[in-house]
């Protein structure tokens, strides 16, 4: 369920990337823009999505576990109360000193004063999304908790028409039609909360307000958020410092790798996002309830499953990278050379996609387990990985560059983490994962000269022709993950068996 509703999300991010690219091109407004975005999308990773929902939901379902609903509920509200307060301060501050703020996040747009102002003003329309963002992730670890899906899966889709919608209708009223694009990120975040709202209520856990600072399961959450913050969003900050690099390069270079990385996080999303969100509350409950056999059964399951996903994934966005840039974004303003920009950043991302997607399921595990402490010290080797592999690389490959250092630092994360977990929980498959990643990549060769043949052809280097182009791509895929499946089939692979059955049964 969670896939599907993101699936559905995806589609429209891209629909609202490609609105936003024939709009405004690679230019400059577009990289004051995405620097601006970048702020509330750190934040939101560090405070909301990310850490917030790794405290809760663990301290959430131990509480339902071993106390009462009742109690469960006031735990609920009183962690809204304190996020309110608490967020509704962060975001006034963010609106005061945008302005520094933007000085320390790009500091290479000082030498253009217009662009610098631009920018401030973008983040000071978007800062309130990080409060409502974060009442919209506490809502979504009440409702995944209690196994109330849908609503909080649909909420990003919201959030895409949202810009989609304020692109089209705000932006020619607007002096600065880039500003449309920031109203619709703020508009965004209310939407997310409040289709979650009806949900909340259905199960008598309406948000209200009960401050209650020294709740004894808030004080849990407390222990557990702050080395969070570190632990579960060393991708985001390992952007935001690709962000800060990128610059003091050409023009474009920060929009070429936003482009980039929201390719790669199409299958992330759809697939590494949703599994990981699908077994947090499962993990926490086993973990709580000390059920250590069944935690290495689903952290195995987990991990082949994400493998068996993320690695054709990984084969056939590097085969295709030109031609999936070139149809989506290379329309209006956005060009030939800002195509080959983006699929150079795209290729160097998706070297270490199955390190994003495994990072979804090893991170959860420990704070299921709540040890805060490991995910600390790898997220410090990641990030200092990230600085050094990119001041390294930057000059050599430019913005693909930085996307190579954050795949490295990625892969030395999950790694890292991997290594201690396997220590932890002394064994949870490890040759069965093993055997079924090398059975995927096996799998995958058909994708790979699927992916050549089509990238070989002449119909990319030529204007118009969408229709014939997305049936070239669309087939492509079809065709790869046909061949994928069939290899997989035929070996009896263990998750092909199993998605093929949670398709049957989903159809029944």
């Amino acid at each position: 369920m969670i896939g599907a509703a993101t699936l559905l999300s995806r589609v429209l991010g891209f629909v609202r990337d490609m609105v936003v690219a024939r709009a405004f091109g690679a230019s400059h407004v577009a990289d004051a823009f995405y620097v601006a975005y970048r702020i509330p999308s750190l934040l939101r990773e560090l405070f909301a999505e990310g850490s917030m929902s790794a405290a809760f939901v663990p301290v959430f379902t131990h509480t339902l576990a071993t106390q009462s609903r009742e109690e469960a509920q006031r735990l609920a509200r009183a962690a809204f109360s304190l996020i309110l307060v608490v967020v509704s301060a962060i975001t006034m501050l963010g609106v005061l000193f945008a302005p520094a703020i933007v000085s320390v996040i790009a500091p290479g747009f000082g030498d253009d004063p217009g662009k610098s102002a631009l920018t401030a003003h973008l983040t000071r329309v978007m800062f309130p999304y990080l409060l409502w963002i974060s009442l919209a992730a506490l809502a979504m670890g009440v409702l995944n908790t209690l196994r109330a899906f849908a609503a909080p899966a649909l909420s990003p889709a919201l959030f895409n028409l949202s810009i989609i919608a304020t692109v089209f209708f705000l932006a020619p009223f607007l002096d600065e039609p880039v500003a449309a694009v920031a109203w619709g990120v703020s508009l965004g975040g209310v939407a997310q909360l409040a289709v979650q709202i009806p949900a909340l209520h259905r199960l008598g856990m309406g948000f209200a307000w009960s401050w209650q600072p020294d709740h004894p399961a808030l004080r849990r959450m407390g222990v557990l958020l702050l080395p969070t913050l570190a632990g579960l969003s060393v991708s985001q900050v390992n952007i935001f410092i690709n962000t800060l690099l990128a610059s003091y390069l050409a023009q474009g270079s920060v929009t070429y790798l936003y482009y980039a990385m929201r390719l790669v996080q199409f299958p992330l999303g759809v697939f590494g996002v949703a599994l990981s969100t699908a077994l947090l509350p499962t993990l926490s409950s086993q973990a709580a309830k000390g059920e250590v056999q069944a935690l290495r059964e689903t952290v195995s399951f987990g991990l082949r499953l994400i493998l068996f996903i993320s690695l054709p994934a990984m084969i056939g966005l590097i085969m295709l990278r030109t031609p999936i840039v070139h149809l989506i974004f290379q329309h209006g303003r956005f060009g030939a050379a800002d195509t080959a920009g983006t699929a150079s950043a795209l290729l160097y991302y998706t070297v270490g996609l199955w390190a994003f997607a495994g990072v979804r399921v090893v991170v959860p595990v420990f704070y299921a387990r709540q040890d805060t402490a490991t995910p600390v010290i790898a997220a410090i080797l990641a990030v200092a990985a990230n600085i050094g592999a990119s001041l390294a690389l930057m000059g050599p490959l430019g913005h693909g560059g930085l996307a190579l250092a954050t795949a490295l630092a990625s892969a030395l994360n999950f790694l890292v983490l991997l290594t201690v977990l396997h220590r932890r929980l002394e064994r949870f498959g490890g040759r069965r994962i093993a055997r079924s990643a090398f059975q995927s990549l096996a799998a995958s060769a058909p994708t790979a000269v699927i992916g050549s043949l089509i990238s070989a052809m002449t119909i990319w280097t030529e204007p118009g022709a969408w229709l014939a182009k997305a049936i070239l791509i669309a087939g492509g895929i079809g065709a790869s993950a046909a061949s994928y499946g069939a290899l997989q089939a035929l070996w009896r692979n263990e998750e092909a068996h199993f998605v093929w059955h949670l398709l049957r049964r989903r159809s029944a």
